[in-house]
């Protein structure tokens, strides 16, 4: 069952940016684009500018991811991924990059693709304060608790279950 697109108003701050774009059908995330060009060194971070913002209908919220190629490519992630665009925020999407890569600096051009945008509907909550929980299979099992890394012997897993029962 095919769903009709979301109605999502959006301004250019810059006017020449491109409008964002799926880069396939049945993608999630649509590009985003950066309007500067910056340089990033190695450990290094910035605030990237997409050159527009937008008017999410209530109910919808947006949700700006790292682009994987950057990732794989370059060492590019995003500090706070995914940024969180709340329906009622009219300003500039902003992209907090970093570059994890411990050698090489990352240059971006005007109009690179620098993230992706994933507008999902959300729903709101009521909180209602309890004195128990109600249990469930996994209970309080947090951190690591279906296993992971500490059972194909990675030493710092070990390390970190080592000190949890200290």
């Amino acid at each position: 069952m095919s769903r009709q697109p979301v109605d999502v108003l959006i301004r250019r701050v810059d006017p020449e940016v491109p409008l964002p774009s799926y880069g396939h059908p049945g993608d999630a995330g649509c590009d985003l684009v950066t309007t500067e060009a910056a340089e990033l060194a190695p450990g290094e971070r910035m605030v990237l500018p997409t050159g527009i913002s937008i008017a999410l209908p209530d109910g919808y919220a947006a949700f700006v991811h790292p682009r994987s190629g950057l990732a794989a490519r370059c060492g590019v992630s995003m500090v706070n991924a995914p940024g969180t665009i709340d329906a009622g925020y009219r300003g500039e999407i902003k992209v907090i990059v970093v570059n994890l890569d411990p050698r090489e600096s990352v240059r971006f051009e005007r109009f690179d693709r620098v993230a992706q945008l994933v507008v999902q509907q959300v729903e709101r909550v009521r909180f209602h304060e309890v004195a128990e929980l109600p249990g469930s299979a996994r209970a309080e099992g947090g951190f690591g608790s279906t296993g992971g890394h500490a059972a194909v012997g990675n030493g710092f897993a070990s390390v970190a279950c080592d000190r949890e029962g200290q």
